[in-house]
């Protein structure tokens, strides 16, 4: 029991690894948008999985479910980001992008109310509940454009870039902006994407890696996996 315990809490971990792995292959080839939209389909389903566990008596149904939702955080972490960050006008673009930790914050504060779902009746409730925010984002999605960075660097596609800045700004002369993924998109032909190995090899990048190693081990000591 011990055993299955531990493989229900940290198989969500190991889905949320092969998610991100796959998410930048995903958004070239498919765009941010349609990921988004599939990825919202993948996450009903796994909390539709975890939310009829109880009614079918399988913990299988859980694990299938938790692993699922890894996947499905794994791939919108990364998303979430870009796409937010890159339809916002430039003077809200960091407070769009500040949305994500605020609301996964308070998502753990709501977990951690026991009165609210956590009982023995309503438990498989709260596990379903991932399902909602996935349900209202594919209901609104398709109303947004996709993303206009994506349009013009990956597809060429200018004048469908301009149609979805005037989409989402309104609108007005919005040339620097254009501008701006222009450069990005020559800068980035001149860039080689380093694999996790050459990162680690090139000193360049040495003093941001022990950074972000840094960040990312003291995260684990501040209480947050204790609670």
């Amino acid at each position: 029991l011990l055993f299955l315990w531990s493989i229900t809490v940290s198989i969500f971990g190991i889905g949320g690894l092969l998610g991100s792995l796959g998410s930048r292959y995903l958004t070239v080839k498919y765009g941010k948008k349609k990921c988004l939209l599939c990825n919202n389909l993948l996450m009903i389903v796994a909390a539709s999985i975890m939310g009829c566990s109880k009614i079918a008596q399988s913990f299988e149904m859980i694990l299938i479910g938790r692993f699922m939702c890894g996947v499905s955080a794994g791939l919108c972490v990364p998303l979430h980001h870009q796409y937010v960050g890159e339809i916002s006008p430039r003077k809200l673009r960091g407070f769009a992008n500040s949305t994500s930790s605020f609301f996964w914050s308070l998502g753990k504060a709501v977990g951690q109310i026991s009165e609210l779902l956590g009982s023995q009746s309503l438990w498989p409730m709260l596990m379903a509940s991932c399902g909602l925010p996935a349900l209202v984002q594919l209901v609104t999605l398709p109303f947004f454009p996709e993303s206009p960075p994506y349009l013009l660097m990956h597809k060429g596609d200018q004048e469908g870039c301009k149609k979805a800045i005037r989409q989402l700004w309104g609108e007005g002369h919005h040339q620097a902006e254009i501008d701006d993924i222009m450069k990005e998109k020559a800068t980035m032909k001149n860039t080689k994407i380093l694999s996790v190995l050459e990162l680690m090899k090139d000193q360049a990048f040495r003093w941001q890696l022990y950074m972000i190693v840094i960040l990312t081990a003291t995260v684990q000591l501040c209480g947050i996996n204790a609670v």
